[in-house]
């Protein structure tokens, strides 16, 4: 029994001596990590607070460089006592290459936002969707050889805005709530 264990250990742990140097692009690849989101959905001058959260990806096959890609993230945190549970699911465009064993790559994405009804000071409504944006870009640096560490970042725009006791419903803003966003995320990508 011990001599199948250490059999197995061996080729567990010598596998990746026996690839060859020469490593195809890879046409897929996956990524989760934590993210890091500069501001709370509410954060008006004088009670800005920073949210945490999760960040995940696909990006598929590249053409010349260029792959389509699909990101979901979503934050928890709260601020002026309420929750702020957003989420976003973007898809757009990556660009990336390769310096040495590092790949490099600078992305733009859209799509949908959501967020819960009472994320505004005091558990004030709010509206629950809104358009979202994301410029940034990131690097990994390979451990093994289909899995990197990845870091990322980038500038989010999002326009939640409150929503009126009464009717008419029609949306409204006020004075220093946040549109633009910082956004940082670390964590493994699987290529294959």
């Amino acid at each position: 029994m011990s001599s199948r264990l250490l059999t197995l250990v061996a080729l567990f742990c010598f596998s990746p001596a026996l690839f060859g140097q020469s490593d195809a692009s890879a046409h897929y690849q996956i990524y989760g990590g934590y993210m890091f989101l500069s501001n709370a959905f509410n954060g008006v001058p004088g009670s800005r607070q920073p949210l945490n959260g999760w960040d995940g990806s696909v990006a598929f096959a590249p053409w010349h460089s260029f792959r389509f890609k699909i990101d979901v993230s979503g934050t928890l945190g709260s601020n002026l006592n309420a929750p702020q549970h957003a989420y976003f699911i973007l898809g757009g465009g990556e660009y990336g290459r390769r310096f040495g064993k590092e790949f490099a790559f600078v992305e733009g994405l859209a799509g949908d936002g959501g967020i819960n009804r009472n994320w505004g000071a005091n558990a004030t409504t709010g509206e629950t969707a809104s358009f979202s944006s994301l410029l940034g870009g990131g690097l990994d640096t390979p451990l093994t050889r289909r899995i990197a560490f990845r870091i990322e970042g980038g500038y989010q725009w999002a326009n939640f805005a409150l929503a009126p006791p009464t009717l008419p419903n029609i949306p409204y803003r006020i004075p220093g709530l946040p549109n633009n966003f910082g956004r940082v995320s670390a964590g493994c990508v699987w290529h294959f």
